[in-house]
């Protein structure tokens, strides 16, 4: 069996590989192996930080219970920091006590910082404080300067939203929309009851607002995407995602890594780090997934919430299709996982931990330190163009779902004008200028696709004057699709041949002749337009992408289908992934790249690069995979938006990813 530590030795003993150019400047990959984390405690590439909510402090006043799970954890798991609550459903926790338990984490060198969680009860539905109330108003300003009293940097739980519609707020709120009337509210609470007043107290607090997982409705509940960054110090990322079917919000897994793009490019260099918790897992690799994808969008702290859940013993859960494959979490080698060198196990006696069966703290340390032997290797993640202002609502996650299909999303707040191919959803829509936008990013030679969602909602502000579409209320379910275009060109892929069940699309008119179908949804030998193409000015492409009701469908479209719309989505890519869905596609700007499955089964899929690069290698076994150079006939003219690749074949264990950086052409 090879060991976490033989992973990392292996790392070291891979030979230096050099970089070839993929058509633009980047810093070149790190050719220098990344030694293991020092024993007494550090990784290399990001923090460790623990959350304890107000409720566990309060039982540290017995000092052994704080010395006995700390025992547990620090042997599991290599710990930088832990925000330490001081309030949480109005229990506020005793100065005295504060200060002893900041001091007994001093001792053992791990730095601490103030938490604080504005949650109101609610019997799991989230009551917030309600912030035109007095009484209400005093007590969070309280609780920001008890906390400030103890630490310069405190952290606000993602509750500091209001869900109240209280008289006061009624009456408050006047004729504005509750959406417009929380905005202004929870600002004026951010700046007035929270950062001023912790201010007040200790001129050196900084405040970080931590942002939940449900970013699509921020606005709506007062969360300020805007005005909020300038508020606060930082922001930090609620990237907990969970299992996709089992909780009340259905997030897909890429969430976890596309949610730390986003906030990194409304608050570049101030996104503190993400944040995930041990909740509704139904395998163990689901909770591995989460920190992976979150470290994998180079974030710089990974808070793990909370302290009692790290003590408890992990559950394989339903992993049974898998668990003899060689995936990149395995529950065998967790079980010998130690980050000591001495290979000292953790105490047996606390929370129901043995040696069968290993702490979360234990599946945490082993998770992060598999990533953490080759993330100073990759350079800065890189992905599709996509735009969402930030009170934007409309085609809710959708980035996600693409994520899920290999298209690797790069989402920012403001146009992205720099990007040679930028993807809009429905979400663009409340840029009241986004049609000149995308005019004058069609004219420069570039290309934009936009959903179909959006351009309905576009239809009457000028979006026709680009090509006449005419959205309909009508529907199709389709039993197959077609690709490619021109007479004899057409693929036709029935729905028979694959066994994938019906998908229901809305239905588009168009002008023959002034767009055309590269993509096709069939009924019952009829074609309704998928993606729709025209040329605007004199280079530019514009392309209407219409997608399915559901989302998830997106899945059940066959590789076929997906490989047509890479065709023109990633276009100038540098690496693109094709194979069957749920398998992700993480990039970066020096030639690295991941490729992650959570599919249940070994997957097969298509790597394909530009440039001269003919070899790539992965970075965690050393093995050299060597290309199949780019075909030197002629493309079908209907197939012409096909770029010429350099294609690898590989395989992708069940849940588990790898990673790959491309070489040099062989010279010798």
């Amino acid at each position: 069996m090879i060991t976490v530590a033989a992973r990392r030795l292996l790392l070291v003993a891979l030979s230096v590989v050099l970089t070839v150019s993929l058509g633009r400047t980047a810093p070149a990959a790190s050719n220098s192996p990344v030694s293991p984390s020092p024993a007494a405690g550090r990784y290399q590439n990001f923090n460790v930080a623990i959350y304890i909510p107000v409720g566990l402090v309060r039982r540290f006043t017995e000092p052994a219970v704080l010395e006995r799970e700390w025992a547990v954890i620090s042997r599991d798991l290599r710990v930088d920091k832990v925000y330490i609550e001081t309030q949480r459903d109005r229990v506020l926790a005793d100065e005295a006590l504060l200060e002893r338990v900041k001091a007994f984490f001093a001792t053992h060198g791990v730095a601490t910082a103030g938490g604080i969680t504005f949650s109101d009860g609610g019997g799991g539905q989230f009551r917030s404080f309600c912030y035109t109330d007095p009484a209400d108003r005093a007590f969070v300003r309280q609780a920001m300067e008890l906390t400030a009293r103890h630490f310069d940097e405190i952290i606000l739980d993602d509750f500091f939203f209001v869900t109240t519609k209280y008289p006061s707020d009624i009456e408050a709120k006047g004729s504005r929309s509750w959406t417009q009337f929380r905005l202004e509210l929870m600002n004026e609470a951010g700046r007035e009851l929270v950062v001023r007043p912790a201010k007040a107290v200790n001129p050196r607090a900084r405040v970080i607002i931590k942002y939940p997982n449900w970013y699509e409705h921020f606005a709506g509940l007062g969360f300020d995407l805007q005005e909020g960054p300038r508020i606060y110090d930082g922001v930090y990322t609620g990237t907990e995602t969970r299992d996709p079917q089992t909780t009340d919000q259905f997030l897909q897994q890429y969430e976890s890594y596309q949610i730390v793009r986003y906030l990194e490019n409304i608050a570049p260099s101030r996104n503190g780090g993400g944040w995930v918790d041990t909740f509704n897992l139904e395998y163990v690799d689901r909770y591995a997934e989460q920190l992976w994808n979150t470290v994998f969008a180079k974030a710089r702290e990974m808070t793990l919430f909370n302290w009692a859940a790290l003590l408890q013993p992990a559950v394989a859960g339903q992993r049974a299709g898998w668990a003899g494959a060689r995936t990149s979490f395995r529950w065998e080698e967790l079980m010998a996982y130690r980050p000591k060198p001495d290979g000292t196990a953790a105490p047996a006696a606390v929370a129901g931990v043995t040696s069968a069966a290993p702490s979360m703290a234990r599946v945490a340390g082993y998770s992060l330190d598999l990533v953490d032997a080759f993330l100073g290797r990759l350079g800065q993640p890189i992905g599709i163009a996509s735009y969402r202002p930030p009170h934007a609502t409309g085609d809710d996650f959708l980035h996600n779902y693409l994520g899920m299909i290999g298209l690797p999303i790069e989402l920012y707040p403001t146009f992205p004008d720099q990007a040679p191919v930028v993807l809009l959803t429905e979400a663009a829509r409340s840029d009241p200028d986004l049609v000149a936008k995308i005019k004058r990013h069609l004219l420069a030679g570039k290309s934009v696709i936009v959903t179909a969602s959006l351009y309905r909602a576009l239809h009457g502000r000028g979006i026709e004057e680009i090509v006449e579409i005419e959205p309909t209320d009508k529907r199709i379910l389709s039993d197959g699709f077609s690709t490619g275009y021109g007479a004899g060109e057409r693929v036709v892929h029935p729905n028979a041949a694959t066994g994938a069940p019906p998908i229901l699309f809305p239905q588009l008119r168009f002008l023959t002749n002034d767009a055309w179908a590269l993509v096709s949804a069939m009924s019952d030998g009829a074609g309704f337009p998928l993606l729709l193409m025209d040329r605007y000015g004199k280079d530019g492409t514009f392309y209407v992408w219409n997608l399915p009701d559901n989302f998830r469908h997106l899945y059940r479209l066959p590789p076929a289908v997906t490989q047509a719309v890479k065709d023109v989505v990633m276009r100038g890519f540098p690496v693109r992934l094709d194979g069957p869905s749920e398998v992700a596609l993480f990039a970066y700007d020096n030639h690295t790249f991941i490729v992650e499955s959570y599919r249940a089964a070994e997957t097969a899929v298509k790597l394909g690069t530009l440039g001269a690069g003919r070899r790539i290698r992965d970075l965690v076994s050393g093995e050299v995979i060597t290309g199949t150079p780019p075909p030197t006939t002629r493309t079908p003219w209907g197939q012409q938006a096909r770029e010429p690749r350099t294609t690898f074949d590989v395989t992708v264990p069940p849940h588990s990813f790898r990673v790959f950086q491309l070489e040099a052409v062989d010279r010798d």
